[in-house]
């Protein structure tokens, strides 16, 4: 999926749709962003050595892993986060980096859906979390 595919499952918009692109590999979702430097999130953090902060490698897994319910969306649905568990960072990523997800759902109970997944840079790990969220009415968030 492009961008433009990802904006009709995703609410995100401008700097905060962080998915360049995502594919389906049977059950799993496997999402790429290319980290150019010049992101909203890479100011401050840190200068001199910029790495993208973990919460924003927590939302890309997130992203990815929503593609996984086309099925379950419509245009009054509205993915929301509801938790995160055992997230675990193993090492930086940084400006000129190619990040790459690899999730999957592990449970579902409408709204709430489970998730696992990965995120790497040229198949070094760099994060891994469990993590959940719901679907639910955007007029319940709006």
């Amino acid at each position: 999926m492009t961008q433009e595919e990802i904006k009709q499952i995703l609410p995100h918009r401008d700097s905060m749709l962080l998915l360049d692109e995502v594919t389906r590999d049977g059950d799993f979702a496997c999402g790429k962003l290319k980290i150019r430097g010049d992101e909203w999130f890479l100011n401050g953090h840190f200068p001199g050595m910029p790495i993208v902060p973990g919460v924003i490698l927590c939302e890309i897994l997130a992203q990815s892993a929503c593609v996984l319910l086309t099925d379950t969306m419509t245009e009054d649905k509205i993915p929301v986060y509801t938790g995160l568990d055992g997230v675990r960072f193993k090492s930086p990523v940084r400006p000129g980096d190619l990040f790459e997800t690899r999730c999957r759902i592990t449970r579902a109970k409408p709204p709430f859906y489970f998730a696992e997944g990965t995120g790497s840079v040229d198949g070094r790990l760099c994060i891994k979390a469990s993590f959940a969220f719901a679907v639910t009415e955007r007029s319940h968030v709006f």
